[in-house]
């Protein structure tokens, strides 16, 4: 696999962690940089709640030494906000800054945000001069083929975002209206492939080498990001890389990933956020729907850590 450099920053495989809200937290974007990962997303955060120095948002923040290189994800529809963010201190640590013009979360869209973009190419485009103009690190865009399943605008706004000045960008192979539902377009990402000069990454129900080769071969994209494939298995990164499947320690997997939570969020939080996560680990080979139905009952990491022995035993 080709290495790939976003302005300055090297990508040495081209396989990017998508950010999740509610999974890419710091145990979990280190663990999937570990296991090869060539460059890691944060879940998105409001420029806007930045500005006001919100705590839940702070916490999105946290790294740990070793994840590298890291990208942080912004949102919002104010130009001069989203500019303000990219200048706070809380971002010098990452390596590139991400704009998300792909989110189809209805509170997200009503606000103006996320793809609600691709309904306003002006205002998407004075939001990316901001940032760029704000910062000298590279600024990359994330976004769908289009709001609507009959309006695909991928080209054309991948053609804006790089007279904009954004160093690479993320194509989600699907429009606002499909969700995360229906057939991912590879078709349209290889146009937009075609149509620009920067580094344009695939994204959309990867899950396998297999699947990866195929979505290179489909798209001439030069990577791909792992979403929802990489949830309680972050070795698919490895997988991918090597093309074998990787040997893992399911039980020590998850018993660090929440001890690594613990040491920056209180019991309480970490017990309920890592919920999510456990249905993750828990799929495939290990999956047992009565047993996680009582394990996610439990609410003590010590009983929690108990069951999962009896789980693997």
């Amino acid at each position: 696999m080709k290495s790939v450099f976003i302005k300055n920053v090297e990508v040495k495989n081209g396989l990017i962690l998508a950010p999740m809200a509610g999974f890419t937290d710091l145990a979990f974007r280190f663990a999937c940089s570990k296991f090869g990962a060539g460059l890691t997303v944060t879940e998105m955060v409001s420029a806007k709640a930045l500005s006001y120095n919100n705590k839940k948002t702070e916490d999105l923040l946290l790294s740990l030494d070793g994840e590298s290189p890291k990208a942080v994800q912004i949102f919002g529809h104010e130009p001069e906000v989203m500019a303000e963010a990219c200048r706070n201190p809380l971002l010098q640590k990452f390596d590139i800054i991400d704009i998300n013009m792909g989110c189809p979360a209805p509170k997200i869209i009503s606000n103006g945000d996320g793809s609600s973009l691709l309904k306003d190419f002006d205002l998407a485009r004075r939001i990316i001069e901001a940032c760029v103009a704000a910062t000298e690190k590279p600024v990359t865009v994330k976004f769908r083929i289009g709001f609507y399943d009959d309006d695909i605008v991928a080209e054309e706004f991948a053609k804006m975002c790089e007279k904009a000045g954004a160093a690479a960008i993320t194509v989600h192979g699907r429009t606002t209206k499909q969700g995360y539902s229906g057939k991912v377009n590879y078709d349209v990402i290889r146009k937009v492939k075609e149509s620009v000069s920067i580094p344009v990454f695939a994204n959309g129900d990867c899950r396998s080498r297999k699947d990866y080769e195929n979505i290179m071969a489909e798209t001439k994209a030069d990577g791909v990001m792992i979403g929802r494939a990489a949830v309680g298995r972050p070795e698919i990164f490895e997988e991918i890389v090597s093309g074998n499947v990787a040997k893992v320690n399911k039980f020590e997997q998850i018993k660090w990933h929440y001890e690594t939570m613990l040491k920056f969020y209180p019991e309480r939080y970490v017990v309920l956020y890592m919920r999510s996560h456990l249905a993750g680990y828990l799929k495939g080979d290990y999956k047992n729907s009565k047993a996680l139905v009582e394990i996610l009952k439990i609410d003590k990491y010590d009983e929690i850590l108990e069951y999962l022995c009896k789980i693997f035993g």
